[in-house]
């Protein structure tokens, strides 16, 4: 018993120290505790129980002869069963769908002047940091690219503590104050009576209490826009929603809005695309998540703050406790202060993407609370739900969710207790004097002396009661084409309204946000709308809310799609893939089959159909296609180009799976690249001939760059002209090149006409 005592002391102690972490440490060090509770699995390791009895079978249940009862006595059935049987937790009620990341966060300048918090201030270290991006509405099954929310939850693994700062894709909420978050939910999850539908709010029950609410226009403004449809969480800002204070050494109080900006730029997907991504690949997010960070395209997010004295509180004409409202940039600008990157993918998702528990409650000092209703709300509920969702109050304790500094207290036992206490006390004031209270040197928590006095009432403050005008100014923000995007999801949302009652009250809601935005809406539902404005539109816009101003024009880690077939222009391939790949983008090659396709040189050299070359993506002779044509689609790609080689094209024209890829890209507004034979394809597509090459010049119109020669003449056993000259070398490309990467940077091409492309 004594050994035992001693080896689990020794083991404490060994944690304890690993704990300890100094700051500036490496990374590594940052989580050598977690890593204690990893198990690799590498070979030579044998079956065992969770008690650790070795088993030597386990195919087999224990039997009383080989077609007897099975017998109790087998533990290693029971506890095989009992385990699987108990595998899962109950699924967060909402943001149930996420994917996880780990990385670090790096500040670039100390913010002493609003708080005291270290990981504020310290700029020599890398706080760890694991990141949860989630969608709202849908179960852990539904689909990623839903039109929904996404939730932005990051823990701060900091030397004070933990700090959850837990947000949203979108700044605003629907409510105000916290005791209609359960209403909200209910109508906006699948209706009760069948449980439908999965993963969007397009259905009276959400529209009906929507329409009910005035003070959930703004945000019904922000998920009608594209904001709700992100191309990427890697491509998605983050913002903390409500309202939060700093303190610093002063004892001087500010009120904070926290903000996240993908480096990358904000981007969205088509609602089209949204919609058969939600088919053809229902983890579209997380996959894109998973495979950026595995090919060591970290995505990283700047760090920003709005600061507001505590003296210039009443000096908007909105209240900085209304979730539902933001604070323009152009009166309070956001500074920029650091930077996360996310840099290694979760060993095992249960144990950390699902297992991680945030609660907006988890604060470090210099960091706390406004009187946000919605916030104070948060802060009960969060810690509320994760008591249910782990049976209890020891869900800190689990690795992913323990900080990683050292901290003591007198809190004991419970289910699922981890942490093995050593002592005779559990209570302060002890004997021992030990753990006891902070003083001023250990930097504690220090709740910010707050006058606070007031009836009781169940009444919201007088600027609460005023919904419409950031609302308008959203619209006003909006570029046309993101207007048009807007008005296209309010018809489908309330398109598949069935109660014309819901609909007509929401038209009146949106009345008092624009007219012409009514009146678009309302056209499309069949719905007559007064034929003059009800309100004026105050004609305020925030350059900050449109995400075509977030296009900053790198194709880094942007998908391209080459497709080709049997007989493709090796020299071509090679050489545009290269040049492309170094730009920073990710390449594919699609052909009519999986496995290897080959070159022309393979095709008029037999000798070398067995050749290979020293990499699949420099060899002459064949090349190995990640997809086919049938197993997957121009939605998984953000561009596509044809190289030439007039048999490789020849059989792309044989293939209607061919014209569908690049049909619809046109249509998703992609970029589009074709070489030498590879402009004969394009013609027979829907693409207008005008925005083709009709020579050997390089030609880039709407975001399709052709560059070849084509000839209407065509020879019997072809359908390629010999007309067509063929771009032959990489230096007959580069401006190819050049002219395509930067249509990829530019994410999309609004100015197309795509409204006659079939779907």
């Amino acid at each position: 018993m004594t050994d035992l005592v001693n080896r689990l002391a020794a083991s404490k102690d060994k944690l304890a120290e690993q704990s300890a972490l100094k700051p500036g440490s490496s990374k590594k060090d940052q989580i050598l505790e977690r890593e204690n509770r990893t198990q690799d699995q590498e070979p030579g390791h044998v079956l065992a129980t969770p008690t650790g009895v070795k088993i030597d079978h386990t195919d087999d249940s224990l039997k009383a002869g080989e077609r007897g009862p099975t017998l109790m006595e087998d533990f290693h059935f029971r506890y095989t069963m009992t385990q699987f049987d108990h595998e899962r937790i109950p699924e967060r009620v909402v943001h149930a769908r996420g994917s996880g990341a780990h990385g670090y966060f790096e500040l670039f300048e100390p913010q002493a002047e609003f708080t005291n918090a270290k990981v504020l201030n310290d700029t020599s270290r890398k706080t760890p940091v694991f990141v949860r991006f989630s969608t709202v509405q849908g179960s852990r099954g539904s689909a990623d690219t839903v039109r929904d929310v996404r939730g932005f939850a990051v823990k701060f693994y900091t030397d004070e503590g933990n700090w959850d700062l837990v947000g949203n894709n979108i700044p605003v909420f629907f409510i105000q104050d916290a005791i209609k978050f359960p209403d909200l939910v209910h109508s906006l999850k699948p209706e009760p009576h069948n449980e439908i539908p999965q993963g969007q709010t397009a259905h009276d029950n959400f529209w009906d209490f929507a329409s009910l609410m005035p003070e959930s226009t703004h945000m019904l403004m922000w998920i009608l826009s594209d904001r709700t449809i992100p191309r990427s969480y890697r491509m998605m800002q983050g913002f903390g929603v409500n309202t939060y204070t700093l303190l610093n050494d002063k004892m001087e109080r500010h009120f904070v809005k926290f903000h996240w900006k993908p480096v990358l730029g904000v981007h969205s997907l088509v609602w089209d695309e949204a919609q058969k991504l939600g088919g053809q690949d229902p983890d579209y997010h997380r996959r894109d998540l998973w495979e950026a960070i595995e090919s060591g395209n970290y995505p990283q997010f700047d760090f920003g703050i709005q600061v507001v004295a505590e003296k210039d509180e009443h000096m908007f004409d909105f209240d900085l406790l209304d979730c539902t409202k933001l604070i323009p940039e152009e009166q309070v600008p956001v500074r920029w202060i650091g930077r996360m990157t996310l840099d290694r993918n979760p060993d095992n998702f249960f144990a950390e993407t699902e297992q991680v528990a945030f609660c907006t409650q988890h604060v470090v000092p210099g960091i706390g609370f406004s009187n946000d209703p919605m916030l104070q709300g948060r802060n009960f509920s969060y810690l509320d739900t994760q008591l249910n969702r782990f049976n209890g109050p020891n869900f800190n304790e689990v690795p992913i969710n323990k900080p990683i500094c050292p901290f003591f207290n007198n809190l004991r036992d419970g289910f699922n207790r981890q942490q093995i206490n050593k002592g005779k006390v559990n209570y302060w004031p002890n004997r021992y004097a030990n753990p006891r209270p902070a003083t001023e040197e250990d930097h504690p928590y220090i709740n910010f002396p707050e006058k606070t006095e007031g009836m009781k009432t169940r009444v919201r403050a007088p600027k609460f009661k005023e919904h419409y005008k950031q609302a308008t100014m959203f619209w006003n923000s909006l570029s046309n084409v993101e207007k048009d995007h807007l008005v296209a999801a309010a018809r489908f949302e309330l398109g598949r309204v069935d109660d014309v009652r819901i609909q007509t009250r929401q038209i009146e809601n949106f009345l008092n946000v624009d007219h012409e935005f009514a009146k678009r809406v309302a056209d499309g539902l069949g719905i007559n709308v007064p034929s003059q404005a009800v309100v004026q539109n105050h004609g305020r816009h925030s350059s900050a809310l449109s995400q075509l101003n977030t296009v900053f024009g790198s194709p880094a880690t942007r998908k391209v799609a080459f497709i080709v077939a049997d007989g493709y222009d090796s020299t071509q391939l090679l050489g545009l893939r290269g040049a492309i790949k170094a730009a920073g983008t990710m390449t594919f090659i699609i052909g009519p089959r999986r496995g290897k396709i080959k070159s022309s040189k393979q095709l008029e050299n037999p000798e070398y159909d067995e050749m290979e070359g020293t990499s699949p993506e420099t060899s002459d002779y064949g090349i190995y296609s990640d997809f086919s044509l049938f197993t997957a689609k121009s939605t998984l790609f953000d561009a596509i180009i044809i190289p030439g080689g007039a048999q490789s094209i020849n059989t792309l024209m044989d293939m209607g799976e061919t014209f569908q890829w690049i049909n619809e890209a046109y249509k998703h507004h992609k970029t589009i690249g074709a070489v030498s034979e590879g402009v004969a394809l394009l013609r027979e597509t829907a693409i207008p001939s005008s925005l083709i090459s009709a020579d050997q010049s390089v030609i880039s119109e709407k975001g399709v760059v052709t560059s070849g020669v084509y000839s209407a003449s065509k020879e019997s056993d072809s359908i390629v002209g010999t007309a067509i000259e063929a771009v032959k070398s990489v230096g007959k490309t580069g401006n190819f090149v050049k002219t395509f990467i930067e249509a990829v940077g530019q994410h999309r091409h609004w100015d197309r006409d795509v409204s006659r492309i079939p779907a």
